[in-house]
């Protein structure tokens, strides 16, 4: 059935896939009706199958996500056991020294399991196959016994919200929040307000990611404000060439929480920061002091590494039962700018370390982004 699954992919679209009916024989541990949350990352490369040591989901033990290659520059990956979690959203981040970047095409069940087609692109060129890192979550029904804790994420189809989830539906007596995205004058904008997750200042951190099956897409986080009511997030999406258009996205907001719900065991260690002064080489940490968190007490801290690179440390995260987590990374900003990993991140003896860089066209710039790290536990 493996070989057959990968025959097929290989083959056929997303849309024929769906319509072929594709079924695996994995047996779900989880009952639909208790409406868990899912998540899981991995790092793909060149479209062979997910590393072992870089890859996680809270499926059986003994399952292992799995990507085969489809059109150029398209990689589909199978998270198991996960075909119930098709209310969740996937960030993916492109990890190339080029101007690549990559988008999700769609997602859909496929038996248990659930297939995320990813697709990459290379700025002037077209479709590539670089490597690339993937996190997918779903928030599920299960409150957080964590009240400090705020996530919400919206599903942007290209007309209307697809799916969405609010952390602060939990806390409160009071009707459910309800996350809305309201379209801006001009293409390729649009406004997120997440109510019941708000702040005095801004603090958390934000990923979004284009979502299109048709046409090379990239989106980014075009502007933040907060109130102590709602998180109040712009968000802005390009073509091929850097042109406005009118897109599906994937956004996720956490504050003091990883970027996926994950409020029942295995409990994930996780960082976050946000690189608003680029243009400092030193070693700094950004302030207001709120867009960055650590969950253990290690720290962080961004410099310069080179032209264009951006490194950033997150003290203290350490690889635990042989894995190495996963980041993402959103570029910041009003322009078409863009940005990815440039390798994979390392461990050294003070946490974790993450190169990122920027582009402008197919020209390695300076700008702001925001950077999120997630691991097991320790």
């Amino acid at each position: 059935m493996r070989r057959l699954w990968k025959a097929i992919a290989r083959t056929l679209c997303a849309a024929a896939l769906v319509a072929a009916g594709l079924t695996v024989p994995a047996v779900s541990t989880v009952s639909a009706a208790a409406d868990l949350p899912r998540w899981a990352w991995a790092v793909v490369g060149g479209g062979s199958a997910p590393t072992v040591y870089y890859q996680f989901g809270t499926w059986a033990s003994g399952l292992a996500a799995e990507a085969v290659s489809g059109d150029p520059g398209q990689v589909l990956v199978r998270f198991p056991q996960f075909g119930a979690a098709g209310g969740g959203v996937a960030h993916v981040t492109a990890i190339s020294s080029s101007a690549d970047w990559c988008q999700v095409q769609n997602q859909w069940p496929s038996g248990d399991d659930l297939i995320v087609a990813v697709r990459c692109q290379r700025y002037g060129v077209g479709p590539v196959t670089p490597w690339f890192s993937v996190v997918f979550g779903y928030g599920g029904g299960y409150p957080s016994p964590m009240p400090r804790q705020a996530l919400g994420y919206v599903r942007w189809d290209g007309s209307a919200v697809a799916t969405q989830f609010n952390s602060a539906r939990f806390g409160s007596p009071a009707p459910a929040p309800v996350n809305t995205v309201t379209p801006g004058t001009s293409p390729g904008l649009w406004r997120v307000t997440l109510p019941g997750l708000g702040s005095a200042g801004l603090a958390g951190s934000i990923q979004v990611t284009a979502v299109d099956p048709a046409v090379p897409a990239r989106c980014k986080v075009g502007g933040w404000t907060a109130t102590t009511a709602a998180q109040n997030i712009v968000v802005r999406c390009h073509d091929a060439a850097g042109a406005p258009l009118n897109t599906g996205w994937n956004l996720t907001y956490h504050r003091e929480s990883a970027v996926v719900w994950a409020p029942v065991a295995p409990y994930p260690a996780f960082a976050y920061t946000f690189d608003n002064a680029p243009g400092t080489a030193s070693p700094y940490v950004p302030t207001p002091y709120p867009v960055s968190h650590n969950s253990v007490p290690g720290g962080l801290q961004i410099s310069g590494y080179g032209t264009g690179l951006r490194r950033v440390a997150f003290g203290d995260i350490d690889a635990q039962y042989g894995h190495m987590g996963n980041v993402q990374v959103t570029a910041f900003g009003s322009g078409a700018e863009f940005c990815n990993l440039t390798g994979l991140w390392t461990k050294s003896v003070t946490g974790v370390l993450t190169l990122h860089a920027c582009y402008d066209g197919a020209t390695r710039v300076v700008r702001p982004a925001t950077v999120t790290y997630v691991t097991r536990p320790r």
